[in-house]
């Protein structure tokens, strides 16, 4: 049976066809739950809305859009009924501008475009004009590169964002963090800026050598000395998970978790599952992190605004 495909599906397709008559290489980030393409050396998140009466709908969750915010040359495709319609924004413009686009309290962003092919902001008749960006490929295809910034992965930069948020949320329920990776880069911010400690613990019964490589610690202070909580290692690549051994110098350690961080659980069944301590590793997907860092923040705020 014929798969079915809806009129935003059908939208996108016709978005990629015009992209491959410019740029033959062109493929799907798989490592983003988000419909995101590497096209030439910029990555592009596409939202497709079909035709409405006086505007274009879409969502943006707040995740999706903190992910590529820290992708290298990112933008938004919001193509409004036909990809004659379509908007090319750099994403980094557009977010400039988010504060002043409603979102519920889950970090749904509401976007509405006008027919004039205008993002609607708060305020009345406050528009973002985006005459510039309609249709523009040529943009799209030359994107501005720092001149002194070497090129950056799609699966480093998810790296930092999943270190990043894990270090938050350490932060927030009143760990000790401490990251290895201080030129990494978190929401424009160095993960060395956001974990807590500039050096790694000692510890009397770990091999210090793999201890201060682990990609997140969290610690308890206890008198002079630090107490190791969890343990986290960030596996996005199919390659080896060295991650998975560094960790093992924690084993002596029983009440610390050891978790991985990734999204194919088949190959970390069978990574783990030749491991013979394979009972302390634990397995976390991207997305469910994502959540969980979501809800965190957002229960922070919410603390902060009742004052309880």
């Amino acid at each position: 049976m014929a798969k079915i495909i809806t009129p935003s599906e059908k939208l996108v397709l016709d978005f990629l066809a015009i992209a491959q008559t410019y740029q033959s290489n062109f493929e799907l980030i798989k490592v983003l739950k988000s419909r995101t393409y590497k096209i030439a050396n910029a990555n592009v998140l596409v939202r497709a809305s079909s035709e409405g009466n006086r505007r274009y709908f879409f969502g943006l969750n707040y995740l999706c859009a903190e992910e590529m915010a820290n992708l290298e040359n990112p933008f938004i495709a919001f193509i409004c009924g036909s990809v004659e319609r379509t908007i090319i924004i750099p994403a980094k413009v557009f977010f400039k501008y988010l504060p002043q686009i409603s979102h519920d309290r889950n970090g749904e962003y509401k976007i509405n475009i006008d027919r004039n092919l205008n993002i609607v902001l708060a305020g009345r008749g406050n528009r973002l004009d985006c005459s510039s960006y309609i249709n523009n490929w040529g943009l799209l295809l030359s994107p501005p590169r720092q001149a002194d910034s070497k090129p950056t992965s799609v699966e480093e930069s998810l790296h930092s964002i999943i270190q990043g948020r894990l270090l938050e949320i350490g932060n927030i329920r009143g760990f000790e963090t401490f990251c290895p990776d201080k030129s990494r880069v978190f929401n424009d911010k160095p993960l060395k800026e956001i974990a807590t400690l500039e050096r790694c613990p000692e510890l009397q019964f770990s091999k210090y050598e793999l201890l201060r490589q682990i990609d997140v610690l969290w610690f308890k202070p206890k008198g002079s000395y630090y107490v190791p909580q969890y343990a986290f290692e960030v596996e996005l690549s199919t390659g080896v998970w060295s991650g998975v051994g560094r960790m093992s110098t924690l084993i002596d350690y029983e009440t610390v978790p050891l978790y991985i961080i990734s999204n194919d659980k088949r190959l970390y069944n069978k990574v783990i599952s030749a491991n013979e301590y394979s009972a302390r590793y634990h397995f976390i997907d991207n997305e469910s992190l994502g959540e969980l860092y979501a809800a965190e923040k957002s229960l922070k705020e919410l603390r902060f605004e009742i004052g309880l």
